[in-house]
């Protein structure tokens, strides 16, 4: 196992309790991205960040509000190095060693031929072997941007003190997440993307609302914009756009924010020598069982895999394991994948997009609910937003879910859950949904199809049957 990210921690665990003999190489931080500069620290660091916007909008709740300036950047980041430091032993190499039986190697690994790696003075053989050496921020080819300096999700949670102006380059999730939890713990915050919408995999109905928002918190975008070059001052950076819909504009800021995309760790590891295919831009090559070109080694999580979320490496580990140890069954795409990016609101997908199914020749009929209708996100004071939900034209199976919500990834899991179960919207309707939540909205989505499903003819004998009993 080479990465001890979420892909090969994963991996290795459930392996070595399989009773198969495991070595688990890893070159910098047990626990990969998610632990150290990924999920985790990101999640803290939001939470914090909408505590004080709730604070700050107290006076909407006959309470007081908190001011602009109440907020210790200091003790945010600290808190949230201390929570890393409280989860960081399940992933510790003492636990994989000591509890799961695992051997680990602490270094860099580099194939020496088809069925053997090296790691400073060992060379380990293996029967079968998986590459999770997952992915680092790209860096977009800028002009003086090297030489002015920033950041990226990387080196962001290192900070100690709150940049005063902050860019950020990208409107992805990563961009999106960080731009929102950085406003609104006092920066003054730009965001850069060269997408003419924030989120731009998502529909636009759902970055919309993320855009309005941001507009409310006083949060700067410059979408459909490209960046020609930064410039560096004594005063701090100076980034020169060119705007589709106008002229040249410069942003002067403090530190920068590099989040767009990601490029995956390829290097270093002599693919070549074990006969493994690969590119810098697409990662590992891999067919729909998690193999490579050579059927003994294996690729999972953001080193080979479209989807770069944790769960999806969780998920592509059973994959892996099935297919490596056992009979190679378990494919990929049998995957029923959700994600959620973590805005305020939230904006979680599953399933397929309109445009994808219309791709496929795929006819829909689309349920939506807008959270203004739902009592819960009413009383909450979090009713921006909708549930989307699509099925198949002429039946109730669900193809795919969009929900924008203060929650939203709390609640995509009930559509997940029947999709990959085969289950449909009166499956949905059939349960019984705990009274006021904001997740009703899925069951008023399903109550729209079964009222779609009453034609004239029906409601005429209903009326005639309801006469007959009068």
């Amino acid at each position: 196992m080479i990465g001890a990210g979420s892909a090969g921690l994963i991996t290795a665990a459930i392996a070595a309790g399989l009773g198969a003999r495991v070595a688990l190489v890893e070159r910098h931080l047990m626990g990969g991205d998610c632990l150290n500069v990924g999920c985790v620290p990101s999640k803290s660091l939001i939470r914090a960040a909408r505590t004080i916007a709730e604070a700050r909008r107290a006076e909407a709740f006959g309470l007081p509000a908190a001011a602009a300036t109440d907020t210790d950047f200091g003790a945010v980041m600290e808190r949230m190095r201390r929570i890393r430091a409280q989860i960081s032993h399940e992933d510790s190499a003492r636990r994989y060693r000591d509890e799961l039986g695992v051997d680990v190697f602490l270094g860099s690994a580099r194939f020496a031929g088809a069925d053997a790696v090296e790691v400073a003075d060992a060379r380990l053989r293996f029967k079968k072997a998986v590459i999770a050496t997952g992915a680092r921020a790209a860096v977009p080819a800028i002009e003086g941007l090297e030489e002015a300096g920033f950041l990226t999700n990387e080196t962001v949670f290192e900070l100690t003190e709150r940049p005063g102006r902050l860019g950020v380059i990208g409107g992805g999730p990563i961009g999106a997440e960080l731009a929102q939890a950085f406003a609104r713990l006092g920066s003054e915050v730009t965001v850069f993307g060269r997408a003419p919408q924030l989120l731009p995999r998502e529909d636009a109905d759902a970055a919309q609302i993320i855009e309005d928002q941001f507009e409310r918190e006083g949060i700067a975008t410059l979408l459909g914009c490209e960046l020609r070059r930064v410039e560096a001052l004594d005063t701090g950076k100076r980034i020169h756009v060119t705007r589709t819909d106008g002229g040249p504009q410069t942003v002067d800021v403090d530190a920068i924010l590099v989040a767009a995309g990601r490029a995956p760790n390829v290097e270093g590891l002599n693919l070549e020598e074990a006969g493994v295919e690969f590119d810098p831009k697409r990662g590992v090559h891999v067919n729909d069982y998690l193999q490579t070109r050579n059927p003994n080694i294996y690729a999972a999580g953001d080193i080979s895999m479209a989807w770069k979320f944790t769960h999806a490496a969780d998920a592509a580990a059973k994959v892996v394991v099935q297919n490596a140890l056992f009979l190679r069954t378990k494919k990929l795409s049998s995957l029923v994948m959700p994600w959620c990016t973590y805005t305020d609101p939230e904006v979680a997908h599953v399933g397929l997009y309109e445009r994808e199914a219309a791709a496929r020749g795929i006819e829909l009929t689309t349920f939506q609910v807008p959270l203004s209708e739902v009592n819960r996100a009413v009383t909450d004071g979090e009713d921006a937003g909708f549930v989307k939900i699509h099925v198949k034209k002429g039946s109730d199976r669900i193809v795919g879910a969009t929900i924008v919500a203060s929650h939203a990834g709390e609640m995509v899991g009930e559509v997940s859950l029947a999709m990959t179960n085969k289950l449909g919207l009166r499956a949905i309707l059939a349960t019984i949904h705990p009274y006021p939540t904001q997740a009703e909205a899925l069951k008023r989505a399903a109550g729209a199809y079964m009222r779609s499903r009453a034609t004239p003819r029906m409601g005429r004998i209903l009326e005639r049957m309801m006469a007959w009993r009068r």
